[in-house]
């Protein structure tokens, strides 16, 4: 694939170490990690090896890659591998896609307490769904649910929201049945927006008394209790926005959807289009222009370019793909083999197998192709004929010493 004319990393390296001087202090330590991985993504730095091609002895160089989860160029193997082991939770069902949006009073106070918000969002989001599909008054049964997070929007600016993966159904309580939803209806989303707020202030009060929430800049007045309850009586009479889509037409859109989202950074390489004396242009889409021009370019200062691409640096550990219900990692396997058997699959011992070995085989099947590499001029196997090592690492400003 031929390399981006601009890419994050160019933007990095030629502003980075300036706006990094002017900034000192107030970039975390994440986020200078993140700055530097991406960098060096690619590069000598990093390290790499040298092809030759078996059949016309073409050589090339290749670098080794960061592997950070936000680098724009290191989420497309992450992303294959993702989907590869999720293959096996499919069901023969329509797929639906629920969307849990934060207002904006509450993305300003995520900012400064990510780890606490962004869990809660999760929380909020899964419990809602759930309980609204065990209502009998609504579906009945146990449903699975794949949520994935996305700090931004389409500008970068810091838009939290979780997007779901539900199947269209689940298993009745007691376990004996299959319980479908009505055919292109999941679960009513007003009902879904009115529990969602409620169980999202519920626990981030919670948090609040227990004392987990930062209060900062303009908000540093929430610390005090009263000031907390005046902030949310306007969040409890507004409309949070859930939005449910049609169904999926099937498995392999599920997939195909799932490749576009799971593995997502800020913005694409593929976005930018120009850095000039005018600052960094790149294309974005405008959701709220209703019948009109939607795609849009957009110009900012360099300075600016990167802090709203650092906005959406995550806390370390802080997983971004969650799953709960019928495909919570502890029970998955048994959970699917049992909706399997009651969607009357065919073969339950072969998908029981499949279940609990296409994670390791996919894995082997990556590990084997990742060592078969592809000449570009010929099409024949390249092999490593020579490695080299990764430049040194500054871990720190070097000591001053004084001479007498």
């Amino acid at each position: 694939m031929a390399r981006p004319a601009l890419e994050v990393a160019d933007i990095f390296r030629a502003h980075g170490p300036a706006w990094r001087l002017k900034q000192a202090g107030h970039l975390s330590l994440g986020q200078l990690k993140v700055m530097s991985a991406i960098e060096r993504c690619r590069s000598a730095a990093l390290g790499g090896h040298v092809l030759l091609c078996q059949a016309c002895e073409h050589t090339q160089i290749a670098y080794n890659s960061c592997r950070n989860r936000h680098c724009p160029k290191c989420q497309a193997s992450a992303a294959r591998r993702w989907l590869e082991a999720r293959q096996a939770d499919l069901l023969p069902v329509d797929y639906f896609h629920v969307v849990f949006t934060l207002p904006a009073p509450v993305s300003d106070i995520a900012y400064y307490n990510k780890s606490v918000v962004y869990g809660i969002l999760f929380q909020a989001a899964a419990e809602t769904l759930r309980t609204i599909a065990a209502d009998p008054k609504h579906l009945g049964a146990r449903i699975g649910v794949t949520l994935v997070l996305h700090t931004w929007g389409s500008a970068m600016t810091h838009h939290p929201h979780v997007h779901g993966i539900v199947p269209g159904g689940g298993l009745s309580l007691d376990g004996e049945r299959w319980v479908a939803c009505r055919p292109g209806f999941f679960l009513p989303v007003r009902v879904l927006s009115r529990l969602f707020r409620r169980v999202f202030l519920e626990k981030l009060c919670t948090a609040h008394q227990a004392g987990k929430l930062q209060c900062c800049g303009k908000h540093a007045n929430l610390a005090n209790p009263t000031a907390f309850a005046e902030w949310l009586k306007p969040l409890r009479q507004c409309e949070w926005v859930v939005y449910a889509k049609r169904p999926f037409a099937g498995p392999d859109a599920v997939l195909a959807y799932l490749s576009r989202y799971t593995h997502r950074v800020a913005i694409a390489n593929s976005r930018l289009i120009t850095m000039d004396e005018q600052g960094v242009t790149f294309k974005w889409k405008d959701y709220r222009a209703k019948q009109r021009v939607r795609h849009k370019t957009m110009t900012l200062a360099p300075d600016e370019f990167m802090r709203r691409f650092l906005l959406h640096v995550l806390p370390s550990g802080f997983h971004r793909i969650r799953h709960y219900g019928l495909i919570a990692n502890t029970t998955r396997r048994d959970n699917l083999v049992r909706a399997r058997e009651l969607l009357m699959s065919e073969n339950t011992e072969a998908l029981m197998d499949a279940t609990a070995n296409n994670g390791d085989a996919a894995d082997r099947d990556h590990r084997d192709a990742s060592i078969t590499y592809v000449c570009p001029d010929c099409g024949a196997a390249m092999i490593i004929i020579e490695t080299f090592e990764r430049g040194p690492l500054p871990r720190a400003p070097p000591v001053r010493i004084d001479v007498a």
